[in-house]
This record gives structure tokens, C-alpha cells and sequence, in this order.
């Protein structure tokens, strides 16, 4: 049975801004003049919430103009296939873009973590629940998306609804990217910052463990391009509630909580 709705799945948490997703993942749905935008696409089972959402106002998935996808990891990808059939652009840095045309299953070997998990799940037994959740919600066996349109680095995306800003955010993924639409104050960090590792079970501003990140040096020293953002008032994780304020405090905390 798929893991069931976080409390208020769909609540708009800023003006034009809804969280939809479970108590273990986030994907988000933001509106903007020219359009909407997803950024993530969470599991293939999360379509009919996504579909439900948009028809309370009257539209569908082919109403989504981008999914801007913050890493390949399958949980941030799996309605990609549908969207992109439906019309949508899929965004994603090219280092990642391999997850996405060969298919979920090849995160494996496009984006090894460097530690097994079988520590963390000697240490918490249930920290299982979250890899069985991504399988049962169909995270491992969603369609290759080869139709990507590819970032080769940071700027504006003047092509998406909101011009958003793509920020280079490497080491849970080599191709982890941070989204930032800078008028509306909002920063989507996908897993460079999160407020709940499904492994370790740590709630707070943090880093995702070694069990589910690429190359954990590099992910700490993305929190310093974090420090580097100017007029941020929400950051959007992947995983966990968003988290108001300045990134600043958020990255100050996850180095504190380091957890390996």
C-alpha cells in the first residue's frame, strides 16, 4: 500500500504555490501568469492526486507547460513520462539526463550513493519503509524519458513560465539543481537541502545521508552556494516541511546535523 498524503497534500504553501506529494515525498505545483510550472514529478502513483488537483480549478495535466526536475532520483521523476506526453518540457541538468532516458532503474549506476544501506537499515529497521514506499508507488519502474530538454549550467530559464533561475546544487547528485524564482522570494532545493531523510530519520534543515547521496563533500559545499543566495524567503525541499526565513539559518543548522 502506497505511503498516504502529508497532512493539507495540495495546501498552498505561498501565494500560486501548492506542495503535493506524500509524507515522504514533495513535488510542487506553482502558477504563473504565462503558465504552470511542476517542479519535480514525484512518483507514477502521485497522478491522480495531481490530476484531482489541477481539476479543481478547471485544468489537467496538459496545463503544465515545464517540470523542472531538481535531480534524477526516482522519486523526483515519475510522472516525467506522462507530462512530457501530456506536453510539458522536462529540465534537467545533463549530468542527470541519463537517469532520465535509460530510466529510473539506471540511477543505480548513473548516480551510486557512496555508502550502502544497509547500515542505516541495521540501525533503524524502519528506515526500510521508505525504499519499499518508492517501490510500491511504482518509483523503479516508470517509463525512460528521452525527450529532456538539458541544462549545462546555471541562468535564467527565460523558455519557463516565471523565468525561474537554475543554481548548481552537486553532491546528492552530480547534477543536482536548485530552482529560484527571485520575485516571488521562493528556492526549491530538491535533496541539497532537505527537513526529513527518510534513512536516518532526522527532521530539521539537513543534508540527505551518505545511503542516498552521490558524493557528500561536494553536497556540503553546495550549502556555501546556498549562502550565497540573495532575497530567499521559502525553501521548498524535496523531503519535509518547507522551511520560511533565510537560507542562511536553514544551511547553518545542516552543518551542525551532519548525519554520515
Amino acid at each position: 500500500m502506497s505511503r498516504s498524503p502529508h497532512p493539507g497534500a495540495g495546501r498552498q504553501v505561498a501565494p500560486g504555490v501548492h506542495r503535493l506529494g506524500d509524507d515522504v515525498v514533495n513535488f510542487y505545483l506553482v502558477e504563473e501568469e504565462d503558465g504552470l510550472v511542476l517542479v519535480d514529478a514525484g512518483l507514477p502513483a502521485h497522478l491522480g492526486q495531481l490530476r484531482a488537483h489541477l481539476a479543481g480549478s478547471g485544468r489537467t495535466p496538459a496545463d503544465i507547460r515545464a517540470v523542472l526536475v531538481t535531480h534524477g532520483h526516482p522519486d523526483h521523476t515519475g510522472l516525467a513520462h506522462a507530462l512530457r506526453r501530456a506536453g510539458a518540457d522536462i529540465w534537467v541538468h545533463e549530468a542527470d539526463a541519463p537517469i532520465l532516458r535509460d530510466g529510473p532503474r539506471s540511477a543505480l549506476r548513473h548516480a551510486r550513493a557512496e555508502r550502502s544501506m544497509l547500515p542505516y537499515l541495521l540501525r533503524r529497521p524502519a528506515a526500510l519503509a521508505t525504499p519499499l514506499h518508492l517501490a510500491r508507488a511504482g518509483g523503479f519502474t516508470a517509463p525512460a524519458v528521452p525527450d529532456v530538454r538539458v541544462l549545462t549550467g546555471e541562468g535564467r530559464l527565460a523558455e519557463v513560465p516565471g523565468a525561474p533561475r537554475a543554481i548548481a546544487l552537486p553532491g546528492h547528485t552530480r547534477g543536482s539543481t536548485g530552482y529560484l524564482f527571485p520575485e516571488r522570494g521562493l528556492l526549491f532545493t530538491g535533496d541539497a537541502l532537505v527537513t526529513y531523510d527518510g534513512l536516518t530519520g532526522h527532521t530539521g534543515p539537513g543534508l540527505v545521508c551518505r545511503g542516498f547521496t552521490q558524493d557528500s563533500g561536494a553536497a556540503l559545499a553546495s550549502l556555501d552556494r546556498l549562502d550565497e543566495l540573495t532575497g530567499v524567503t521559502l525553501l521548498l525541499p524535496g523531503h519535509g516541511t518547507p522551511l520560511p526565513g533565510d537560507p542562511r539559518a536553514a544551511t547553518r543548522e545542516a552543518r551542525r546535523t551532519i548525519r554520515r
